[in-house]
């Protein structure tokens, strides 16, 4: 009997332990343990453009945009898709507020950053 009653409670201590496994954790676990090297990366990108620069070329270094925009003016198409580069809250959301807007008219980088992107409007 106490075989049994022992087989019992081993085996019960097996069938109710259980494992914990916490993926990305802390407050920006939307990009994991690496959204600061995300941001520098960002950053790095943005300060070795140049005017002119196609948007396909810039898409293809920079990878898909936190934040984009499509309008039409009377002097083109613009598209400006937002980076983030810096973290102002520790909540794990990224706004446009953390990120650098890269303009675009017609196809082609016209300018970035906030006085780029104020123009506009």
């Amino acid at each position: 009997m106490k075989t049994l009653l022992l087989s019992a409670a081993l085996a019960s201590s097996v069938l109710l332990s259980g494992c914990v496994v916490s993926v990305g954790g802390g407050s920006d676990s939307h990009y994991g343990a690496d959204w600061e090297d995300r941001e520098f990366n960002n950053r790095q990108h943005i300060a070795k453009l140049e005017k002119g620069t196609a948007y396909e070329s810039v898409l293809s270094k920079m990878g898909v945009a936190d934040f984009n925009e499509l309008f039409e003016k009377q002097d083109g198409t613009y598209r400006v898709l937002f980076y983030r580069t810096q973290k102002t809250k520790g909540d794990g959301i990224t706004t446009k507020d953390e990120c650098t807007p890269l303009v675009f008219r017609n196809g082609s980088l016209v300018g970035w950053g906030d006085s780029a992107y104020g123009l506009m409007h």
